[in-house]
């Protein structure tokens, strides 16, 4: 059992039921999913820097990432449909607590410039969307070897009713929220 699951269970559950007053446990938010998607332009011209970018988010998120196709030709971006254009992986259970657990600790405060994550980047339903400007902030990129430098999208996606919950949920994990 992963630390973030054990310590879910033992001290964030009871502190949200007691916070947002549910009586029940299992109707307290949890995170369901971590989706981390990679557009990648360039894979127009080099379709060989997919294999690159791949190879990188698999060692960052321990899951071999799935291709993303083009669903409509672009002329002016000399793009076909069907053409590999992004990655995505889909993180579930230990996995997404692994992984968040390095994001949150690891990651982030290497970040140049941080003051924490945005406020206003919750969709209304209860789920967190952010961006990842560089990939090599997390620990198991070796700088001395990246071929190429990019970005993420990382969406947490909660079983929270309202971002009020899914803030108070992130908080507790231990997302560095900027101040309000």
């Amino acid at each position: 059992m992963s630390r973030y699951l054990k310590e879910y269970r033992e001290k964030i559950l009871p502190k949200l039921m007691k916070e947002l007053g549910y009586k029940n446990p299992m109707a307290v938010p949890k995170i369901e999913k971590v989706v981390v998607n990679v557009g990648i332009g360039e894979a127009v011209q080099d379709p060989k820097i997919l294999e690159v970018i791949a190879a990188d988010l698999a060692t960052i998120t321990g899951q071999k990432p799935q291709v993303r196709r083009a669903r409509k030709s672009v002329a002016a971006f000399h793009l076909r449909k069907g053409m590999p254009i992004g990655l995505k992986v889909t993180l579930r259970g230990r996995k997404a607590h692994d992984f968040l657990d390095r994001l949150i600790n690891f990651a982030l405060p290497r970040v140049r410039d941080f003051r924490g994550l945005p406020l206003d980047k919750f969709d209304g339903r209860g789920n967190y969307n952010f961006g990842v400007d560089e990939h090599t902030i997390f620990p198991e990129i070796e700088i001395d070897k990246v071929k190429k430098v990019f970005g993420m999208d990382i969406a947490i996606v909660t079983t929270a009713e309202t971002d009020e919950e899914a803030y108070h949920l992130l908080k507790e994990f231990g997302f560095p929220f900027e101040r309000r």
